[in-house]
C-alpha cells in the first residue's frame, strides 16, 4: 500500500542565453572583435576569440591581456568594447533566429512556462536581436547593462529568476557556452547545452549540462525531458 501525497511540484522556469542560444550571432561577435583588435593594432586568432565569446567584456579583456601580453590601459579597453559594438552593429541585419527559436518561445509562452532572456551583450547592441524574435511583452529581458558581473559570475541568471519570481532551484539555464553552464552552476540552476554556439557536447557536459541539443528546434521536441508542461 502507498501513500497518496499532494506533493506541490513547481513549474520550472527558463532562462535563456542570446547569441548563439536563440540568435545564430556569435561569429558576427568573433569578427566584430577581431576588427577592433586589429585596429588597436593587437593580433589574435580567431579560434582564441570565439572561445571567449560568452563571457563578460571585461573578462574577455582580461583574458585578452593575459594572451597577447599586451598592456591594456582603461582608455584602449573602452576603445575596444566601441569598436566592438559598432563592428557588431554593421553586421546586425546578417543575425537571424536559430532554428526553431521563435516557435520554442512562442509554445512556451502558449503553455504558460515562465521564461527569461539573460545575455552577457548590452543592450544597444542586444536589441536588434531581441526584436527578430517576436518577444511578447512580459518576458523578462537582463543584459550586461543591468547587473554588477556577468557570465562566468551568476549575477544575470539571478537577476532573471528574480523577475520572473522563481528560485533559481527551479529553473533550468539554456545556454550555448560552457560559460553560460558554470553560471548556471554557480546560480545553483541546471544547465541545458546548445550546440549551437560552436562549442562541442563534451566541453557543455563537463561544465554542467545534463542535457545537450543541437538547436532550439531539437529542443522544442524533447520539452518533456526537463519537465515542462502546459499550466493553463
Amino acid at each position: 500500500m502507498t501513500d497518496d501525497l499532494d506533493l506541490q511540484v513547481p513549474q520550472p522556469a527558463l532562462l535563456f542565453d542570446l547569441d548563439g542560444t536563440l540568435v545564430d550571432s556569435v561569429y558576427q561577435h568573433v569578427i566584430a572583435w577581431q576588427e577592433a583588435l586589429t585596429e588597436c593594432g593587437i593580433e589574435l586568432s580567431v579560434w582564441r576569440i570565439h572561445r571567449r565569446i560568452g563571457m563578460s567584456g571585461g573578462l574577455f579583456i582580461d583574458a585578452l591581456s593575459r594572451e597577447t601580453g599586451v598592456a591594456l590601459t582603461a582608455e584602449l579597453s573602452e576603445r575596444l568594447r566601441t569598436l566592438h559594438a559598432a563592428a557588431y552593429l554593421r553586421r546586425h541585419e546578417s543575425v537571424v533566429p536559430l532554428p526553431g527559436a521563435r516557435e520554442l518561445l512562442a509554445h512556451l509562452h502558449e503553455r504558460g512556462v515562465p521564461f527569461a532572456i539573460a545575455t552577457s551583450g548590452a543592450r544597444h547592441t542586444a536589441g536588434s536581436a531581441l526584436a527578430m524574435l517576436g518577444l511578447p511583452d512580459d518576458v523578462p529581458v537582463v543584459t550586461r547593462d543591468l547587473v554588477e558581473r556577468a557570465k562566468p559570475d551568476p549575477h544575470l541568471f539571478l537577476a532573471a529568476a528574480r523577475r520572473l519570481g522563481v528560485d533559481p532551484a527551479h529553473c533550468f539555464v539554456v545556454g550555448d557556452s560552457v560559460w553560460d553552464l558554470l553560471a548556471a552552476q554557480r546560480a545553483g540552476a541546471l544547465g541545458i547545452g546548445l550546440l549551437s554556439g560552436g562549442y562541442g557536447r563534451e566541453e557543455l557536459e563537463r561544465s554542467g549540462a545534463y542535457r545537450v541539443y543541437a538547436d532550439p528546434a531539437e529542443m522544442l521536441t524533447r520539452l518533456e525531458e526537463v519537465g515542462v508542461r502546459p499550466v493553463r
